[in-house]
């Protein structure tokens, strides 16, 4: 995919006001509940920052990915939260104060671990250095797409609360729309390749859902955390920004098979979302039989 008004402004506005949209919903309680609740968060965080990506890189091996579709897959690795793990974790009645701490503060660290990841992943699976691709410009570059934007949003809720509660809904349900939007263009850009490698990397997006959301319950369940904290961290853990790595992808790296695990995890991520959903539904279901029973 070459250069174009798409790849060069309009995707990096949209991620853009899609953070706006995250800041409308923060605070800076959600980055100051790091020090009040510090067990989960810090396991969420090792979770999302060093083990995704463990976990995504055993995987390249295990399904024998070539070099564009490993690194394809680091990079959804390297980009974890977002947006759309904060409306799951509010379908599925989860702890949305940790779930919204816990996007905040690896958007914070992912200004320097995002870049640094897909540049020792180019290296490694293609063998050279990335030539279009600086840690300097792409961590300035995320800075002024993520974090200025989020900034920009929590002064505008600080300064006009009402507002900011009314607005910000519009703003999440664009991000999935617009979400949804790129990764139909991305996988219709690419159909050859994505036909040709759609088995491979389903089974791959799959497989890298499924043991990341384990790998959250896991955690929590060795953190002793109650059920509500591990469903978010199975949620934050398990839930790539799909939408971010594709705006690397095709922006940053100007490589759009890079884009292609991104685009079909868009796809696949949805499963993952779902059995969490009927998990929840099925706990809450005992405890309210529970409930009646003793009463």
């Amino acid at each position: 995919m070459t250069e174009s008004v798409l790849t060069q402004v309009l995707l990096p506005a949209a991620i853009a006001i899609i953070m706006l949209g995250m800041g409308l919903s923060l605070s800076l309680n959600d980055f100051t509940r790091l020090f009040r609740l510090p067990k989960a968060v810090v396991t969420g965080l090792m979770g999302q920052l060093l083990l995704l990506p463990t976990v995504a890189f055993a995987l390249c091996f295990a399904f024998g990915l070539g070099p564009e579709m490993a690194v394809g897959l680091m990079i959804l690795a390297a980009c974890p939260g977002g947006t759309m793990s904060n409306v799951i974790s509010q379908l599925c009645r989860a702890n949305l104060a940790l779930s919204v701490t816990l996007t905040a503060c690896c958007t914070l660290v992912g200004i320097v671990s995002t870049p640094w990841l897909i540049a020792v992943s180019y290296q490694y699976f293609v063998g050279e250095v990335a030539t279009d691709f600086s840690l300097i410009s792409a961590s300035l570059s995320l800075m002024v797409i993520t974090l200025v934007p989020i900034a920009i949003g929590m002064m505008i809720k600080h300064r006009w609360q009402e507002k900011a509660y009314r607005i910000e809904p519009y703003f999440r349900k664009g991000s999935s729309m617009f979400m949804f939007i790129m990764i139909i263009a991305i996988l219709v850009q690419e159909r050859t390749q994505l036909i040709e490698s759609f088995s491979q990397l389903f089974w791959v997006c799959l497989s890298l859902n499924m043991l990341t959301i384990a790998l959250g319950l896991v955690l929590a369940k060795i953190q002793n955390l109650d059920w509500q904290d591990a469903l978010t961290l199975a949620i934050e853990i398990g839930i790539q920004n799909a939408t971010l790595a594709i705006l690397i992808s095709l922006s940053f790296l100007k490589q759009s098979a890079l884009a292609l695990p991104a685009g079909v995890y868009g796809i696949t991520m949805y499963i993952g979302a779902v059995m969490l959903l009927a998990a929840t539904k099925v706990k809450l279901t005992r405890n309210e039989c529970s409930v009646n029973n003793v009463s």
